[in-house]
């Protein structure tokens, strides 16, 4: 079981401007090992800009970022489920090779143990009929779940989900549910989604981001960041 005491993400003054607009300012945030925090708010608001300075794929224009993570060397730190409209579908990859992706940078396992944990992944979120197809000829919930599979594979510390119920079935939607309640006990989790859902209720902590407050509160469970136009 996860502890809820050590930190893994602490951002301390964070803000980011493009050009001369502020998305982001000063925001004081920090993720402790065993949170599910999910964050709202309207579409545009800097939600996703919040996600990928966390996952270092940007770089705040003030602030800082500190991590103090602690996983071994066959579990990546963190899994990212990116927005289905970021992926380029031309590309030609299949489903499996994206799924594989995720263990790229994984060490210490065999091949043999890298094979049976794609078929397994593969198999839980039922794409084995579509294991050698192309990204490009796959449904959009097809796609999605290709990509929560590579984010899933590493077995992360964190797991980093944007808009994941996105394109999705019920039936899949309910599994995805399933997944990330299997995982909770030994993942740390930060979700992102422009409305409340089933998943977003499994947090224990919410941020909101509001486009309409110039400073950070926070009040029981629910906490609003600050960002501007």
């Amino acid at each position: 079981m996860l502890s809820h005491n050590n930190s893994l993400i602490t951002l301390q003054h964070v803000s980011m401007r493009y050009d001369r607009r502020a998305i982001l300012k000063d925001i004081d945030l920090e993720i402790k090992q065993g949170d599910f925090l999910a964050v709202t708010g309207p579409n545009g608001g800097g939600k996703t800009t919040l996600l990928r300075i966390l996952l270092k794929l940007l770089k705040p224009t003030a602030g800082s970022v500190n991590y103090s993570f602690t996983s071994p060397t066959d579990r990546q730190p963190i899994g990212y489920l990116p927005q289905k409209n970021l992926i380029d579908h031309r590309f030609p990859i299949t489903v499996k090779e994206v799924i594989n992706l995720g263990l790229m940078a994984v060490k210490n396992l065999t091949k043999q143990e890298k094979e049976t944990r794609l078929a397994e992944t593969v198999e839980l979120l039922g794409l084995a009929d579509h294991a050698d197809s192309i990204i490009g000829e796959i449904s959009g919930g097809q796609l999605q779940r290709t990509l929560f599979g590579r984010a899933i594979i590493s077995r992360p510390q964190m797991l980093v989900l944007d808009e994941p119920l996105s394109y999705l079935d019920k039936h899949y939607e309910k599994k995805m549910y399933e997944i990330i309640e299997s995982l909770m006990p030994s993942t740390t989790f930060v979700l992102v989604s422009h409305e409340m859902s089933t998943i977003a209720e499994m947090a224990n902590r919410h941020i909101i981001i509001d486009r309409s407050l110039h400073e950070c509160c926070a009040s029981h469970h629910f906490a609003r960041l600050s960002c501007e136009d």
